[in-house]
């Protein structure tokens, strides 16, 4: 079984935030595999379905963000599941919009969710960084607490659904594929194939001459038939 946990804070007035896109994930992931039911369990919001073949549990922690790792610790210690299994998606502010990384362990990036966790299950577990760019140190909090732009969703509503859309590749390990597949959203989609040959505007300016415009007789009439021999 695995464990997919996205961060947030719970309230209506941090739904649209982008501290927030956590939630957003794992509420796509639901939508896109079917999985309802959400049960107030265990300090947050948990449900379980299936996807791609595989068993899983998603958790939205209602403790806040700064003590996510109350919710996911008593979750993972219940149903018995290891580091291993656990992915966790959050905001980050070191990637630009719409960029995605996927790793294991590391540093907490100064996260209050990931400095919750840590130190509750440990550092070996998955950890999907989701991109809302940094607005500069003093304009952090309401950058992150802030809502998500009229215009953001120009990326965010493709991304969420393509996060939904390949968690299959993440729930085997593919994480190379997995950030594959969003990078080419991040894009625009797939690379576009070069388009048929054109002339150069030297040729469209200077059109070939036609044979009635060619010298009959003289030097360069002389030259021409050296050249290409005299016609039939």
């Amino acid at each position: 079984m695995k464990l997919l946990v996205g961060l947030g804070n719970p309230g209506a007035q941090y739904a649209g935030n982008r501290h927030n896109i956590g939630f957003m994930a794992v509420d796509a992931i639901a939508a896109a595999n079917g999985i309802s039911g959400w049960k107030s369990k265990h300090a947050g919001l948990l449900a379980e379905g299936n996807i791609g073949g595989e068993r899983v549990l998603l958790l939205k922690p209602q403790t806040y963000m700064n003590r996510s790792g109350d919710s996911v610790q008593q979750v993972a210690r219940f149903f018995k599941i290891g580091n291993e299994d656990i992915i966790v998606f959050y905001d980050e502010l070191d990637l630009a919009p719409g960029k995605v990384r996927v790793k294991v362990g590391g540093g907490n990036g100064g996260h209050n969710g990931l400095r919750s966790i840590d130190p509750q299950i440990g550092l070996d577990y998955k950890r999907v960084r989701l991109g809302i760019g940094h607005p500069g140190k003093e304009f952090v909090t309401p950058h992150v607490l802030g809502d998500f732009a009229k215009a953001d969703k120009a990326w965010l509503d493709p991304l969420l659904d393509e996060i939904a859309r390949q968690a299959p590749l993440l729930l085997k390990g593919d994480d190379a594929g997995f950030m594959n597949k969003l990078a080419l959203i991040a894009q625009g989609g797939e690379e576009k194939k070069p388009g048929p040959k054109t002339q150069s505007h030297i040729r469209q300016a200077r059109p070939a001459r036609s044979q009635a415009d060619l010298p009959k007789t003289g030097p360069m009439a002389d030259m021409l038939a050296k050249l290409f021999g005299k016609g039939e």
